[in-house]
């Protein structure tokens, strides 16, 4: 059995249970600043015409479909473990007509060769995962990065207040507080460094209802 093979079909829905998929898209609009916080993620990318770009954990492809959009020349692709979600993201995409592949995937071993893309941009998904398979999905964003490709993150963070910090308990009730520890504590940053990735930094903060949204950029330069 290959190494993560065993963890395949082990993956937190966007709000843990499947039954409550259908409701993710109105949460996320209603009670997050969605509209906000993903418009500077996409101004953040900066991406290129020509340029490919992968979001992972793309869940039910709002983010995916926004960043086609704002930029109509770009390859974009989509990756998430979930088939319900992807069904989701699919069905948007055919409502629009716009080119975007969606794949199905693990985060870890991610389904494509060395060097396939200039961006990869995740939104919300890291803090469902292990600290194991968080050091394995960024080991493997950087080995699919093309040489001055660019990581674009947005995660929950430290929380900057203690506000922030009572709010996010219910991130952590809802999602477990051992998938979410390394994001209270403060440790992505850390975590893309070790990767291999450079001048990693938190470009920005948004305050929640849930606790501190933070975004991240960092950069593979080899």
């Amino acid at each position: 059995m290959k190494k993560g093979e065993d963890r395949r079909n082990d993956f937190i829905p966007a709000l843990r249970f499947h039954w409550l998929t259908s409701i993710y898209d109105p949460i996320l609009r209603w009670t997050m600043q969605e509209s906000s916080f993903k418009k500077r993620l996409i101004q953040q990318i900066q991406l290129r015409s020509g340029q490919r770009v992968l979001d992972l954990g793309c869940g039910t492809g709002t983010l995916t479909l926004l960043i086609k959009q704002s930029n109509p020349n770009t390859q974009v692709f989509g990756l998430d473990a979930d088939p319900k979600v992807l069904e989701i993201a699919r069905g948007k995409n055919a409502s629009v007509g716009m080119d975007i592949i969606f794949d199905q995937g693990m985060s870890f071993e991610l389904p494509y060769p060395d060097h396939s893309f200039d961006r990869v941009v995740s939104s919300l998904m890291f803090h469902h995962l292990s600290h194991e398979s968080k050091k394995a999905t960024l080991d493997e964003i950087y080995r699919v990065l093309k040489p001055d490709g660019e990581l674009h993150l947005a995660d929950w963070g430290k929380p900057h207040n203690q506000l922030m910090r009572i709010a996010f308990l219910s991130i952590q009730i809802l999602d477990g507080f051992t998938t979410t520890r390394d994001n209270v504590d403060g440790k992505l940053p850390e975590l893309i460094n070790h990767s291999g990735f450079q001048d990693v930094e938190e470009t920005y903060r948004f305050m929640t209802l849930y606790g501190t949204l933070s975004l991240y950029q960092a950069k593979k330069v080899k």
